[in-house]
């Protein structure tokens, strides 16, 4: 199954690859990973053996929480310019298609490594709504509601003009500086719960663990932090003194 996901992921990720040649935009490689990841949990469920109920969770949990989120992406990536962490990228890189082509290659294989809880919940045999089911259908409820929130209250913040060079801080992004990563990482314990009684269970931990690691040290708040402070200086530099990196909490005074 996974290399089913991989093949399909490396096809999609080359044509959006493509894409950015022409546009000179690389934003369309995380629309991209989004729609795989949430494409490869309906494509697990179907290949699958388990239990049916596991299998149409997996498949409508995983295929909604990846295409919201692709379309939010989306709507960013074609209404502004490119995205300062890609454009950092592209001053170093230039315009050269091998080392994007690569970059949009190792998004492909990323889509395999996020599609491993979904293979251990569609492998469940316990076709039924337990105790768990419930809990993680909560979390997953919660969590891509909080993302959802978080994401439109930026995206309102940004919206306005007066609002230019200055850091977001109404919502839930005055408790957290990632709000929106804080709930795409606890979404991933939703396949945690959804994966009790599986015999890969122990696989669905895999999501928050690598997710966190991704956006805690790699891909997600060190490159975005780096942004903030290239075009924000010293208010964002205020805002990480006064909040909370990940983990929502009430902000600090700024001595």
């Amino acid at each position: 199954m996974l290399l089913v996901v991989w093949g399909l992921a490396a096809l999609m990720q080359a044509a959006g690859w493509v894409w950015q040649q022409r546009r000179r935009n690389a934003g369309i490689v995380d629309v991209l990973w989004a729609a795989g990841v949430g494409g490869a949990a309906v494509l697990v469920a179907a290949l699958s053996d388990g239990a049916r109920w596991p299998r149409l969770t997996v498949a409508l949990l995983g295929g909604a929480w990846g295409m919201r989120l692709a379309y939010h992406l989306w709507r960013r990536v074609r209404s502004e310019s490119e995205d300062g962490r890609y454009a950092q990228l592209r001053a170093r890189w230039g315009d050269g298609g091998a080392r994007w082509f690569a970059f949009f290659q190792f998004q492909a294989a990323l889509v395999v490594l996020f599609a491993v809880p979904f293979v251990a919940v569609a492998r469940n045999p316990v076709d039924a709504a337990t105790a768990w089911w419930w809990a993680g259908v909560a979390v997953w409820v919660g969590s891509v509601a909080g993302e959802g929130i978080a994401d439109a209250q930026l995206a309102r913040f940004r919206r306005d003009p007066r609002n230019r060079g200055r850091t977001c801080r109404t919502g839930l992004w005055r408790y957290s500086r990632h709000p929106n990563y804080f709930f795409e990482w606890l979404h991933w314990f939703a396949y945690v719960l959804l994966a009790v009684g599986s015999p890969l269970a122990w696989l669905a931990w895999s999501g928050p663990v690598v997710m966190f690691v991704f956006l805690r040290w790699l891909s997600g708040i060190p490159f975005t932090e780096a942004q903030a402070l290239r075009t924000r200086g010293e208010d964002y530099r205020r805002y990480q003194r006064t909040t909370p990196m990940l983990f929502p909490w009430f902000p600090r005074n700024d001595r």
